[in-house]
């Protein structure tokens, strides 16, 4: 039995101290008990079969495992591989628009969501566009602009951290392959 794919996206691993080496992620996910495990890029992205359908326990283990193991208080957006090429084939932009990075930013907490797509009413979509999704925001953002631009500002304040996480949607693509 192939069992059930699903996609781990790690909050905040890579940064600010926090170092896991894609060898070492990939070891803990089959430690687990998890088989065709598949790390994608060295940010937190992998791809792995579970016999379980139970998202909310496997996503508590992982959480519970990836703190123990690594020292810190591990926070991670667990979907389906099916759920996952749903919100890709959403995209609501062009993804190949010259110039421009896509992404989506998920989250945990529809009411942070919700804010954000507030915050975001007003941006300059010469910059920076945003769409809402199924527990994501779309964002489309000139590459120029990058890190500077308004919403990356607003979404990577630390009153979203614990509830957001974002992936540009080329690394989605790839874990979905």
């Amino acid at each position: 039995m192939a069992g059930n794919r699903y996609v781990a996206l790690l909050r905040g691993i890579n940064v600010n101290g926090v170092k896991i080496l894609s060898v070492d992620l990939a070891e803990l996910f089959r430690s687990l008990g998890f088989t065709e495990v598949k790390t994608v890029l060295a940010s937190g992205n992998v791809r792995f079969d579970a016999e379980s359908t139970d998202a909310a326990t496997l996503k508590t283990t992982i959480e519970k495992a990836l703190g123990e193991r690594f020292g810190y208080d591990a926070w991670i957006v667990l979907v389906s591989r099916a759920d996952l090429a749903a919100v890709v084939d959403a995209f609501p932009f062009d993804a190949e628009r010259d110039g421009w990075h896509p992404y989506v930013l998920f989250g945990s907490d529809d009411a942070v969501l919700d804010e954000l797509v507030g915050l975001g009413a007003d941006l300059d979509p010469a910059d920076d566009v945003i769409a809402p999704g199924e527990n994501v925001i779309y964002w489309h953002n000139r590459r120029d602009v990058g890190v500077d631009s308004p919403f990356s500002k607003i979404a990577g304040k630390a009153k979203y951290r614990s509830t957001t996480t974002n992936r540009n949607l080329r690394t989605l693509r790839k874990l979905l392959a």
